[in-house]
């Protein structure tokens, strides 16, 4: 079952799909699957496109609560990005999802993972993260200030112009995530780290760092001949699904 809402997040509005399974629900158990910053021209629109189909079929396998919401300036949600405003929606969501009997725990794509990774880092009540294609240095990831802010631009995440950080803010606001800091300061709450060895936008040598930076305290799986895009991937949810299943 898949429940609709909408959630306030300061000047924005959330598009939150919640699913819940009924034969066996695990309960305290909750997932967020968290979406990534597109590139592409227009993708802003359906950057979480996947994300419900995927969040009702983990819910019926694994038996979690899982939760995932469009973030500001993605897909029916208002507003615009900024990697603290990101953030920000990130947390409202934990907010909605979380009770004190409830254990949290994030899988984020590409960006996604890096903010989840970063939220976590300052949120006690997520017990553990994976991340799937996430870019463990965000300097050559964004490239240059003006081309982040172009790519921002063209892939439709600014609900109003005027709202765009400049240039270099949005790019130094971009930096504050640091992946690496963040995953150092997570052990000894379960990591789980999956990358595709075929990546030409987030080389695999990423996830080796990210691993690296936690002390080798994380899981790392290599998806053989797989790209950037993993959501669909059905190895990449076998590995989701087995990861939640050692952790129930």
């Amino acid at each position: 079952m898949l429940d609709h809402e909408q959630l306030r997040s300061g000047g924005s509005v959330l598009d939150l799909r919640i699913s819940i399974t009924n034969p066996r629900p695990q309960a305290g158990h909750v997932l967020v699957l968290v979406h990534g910053l597109p590139r592409l021209v227009g993708m802003g629109r359906q950057a979480a496109g996947l994300l419900p189909e995927l969040a009702e079929h983990v819910a019926n396998e694994s038996g979690w609560l899982v939760a995932t919401g469009t973030l500001s300036g993605v897909g029916g949600s208002t507003g615009t990005f900024s990697a603290s405003q990101w953030r920000e929606d990130l947390g409202r969501i934990i907010d909605r999802v979380c009770d004190e009997e409830q254990r949290i725990s994030l899988a984020g794509f590409g960006f996604g993972g890096a903010l989840a990774l970063a939220v976590a880092a300052k949120d006690d009540r997520v017990r553990g993260v994976a991340t799937f294609a996430a870019p463990a240095h965000l300097r050559p990831w964004c490239r240059s200030p003006e081309e982040i802010h172009r790519a921002v631009q063209v892939a439709g995440v600014v609900g109003d112009e005027k709202d765009l950080l400049e240039p270099r803010k949005l790019y130094r606001d971009l930096l504050n995530i640091d992946p690496t800091g963040a995953i150092a300061k997570l052990p000894p709450r379960r990591l789980l780290i999956g990358h595709g060895t075929d990546d030409v936008e987030v080389p695999a040598s990423d996830a080796r760092d990210l691993v690296a930076a936690a002390e080798g305290r994380a899981e790392l799986r290599l998806i053989q001949g797989a790209g950037h895009q993993l959501r669909a991937d059905p190895r990449m949810v076998a590995t989701l699904l087995g990861w939640l299943d050692r952790h129930r």
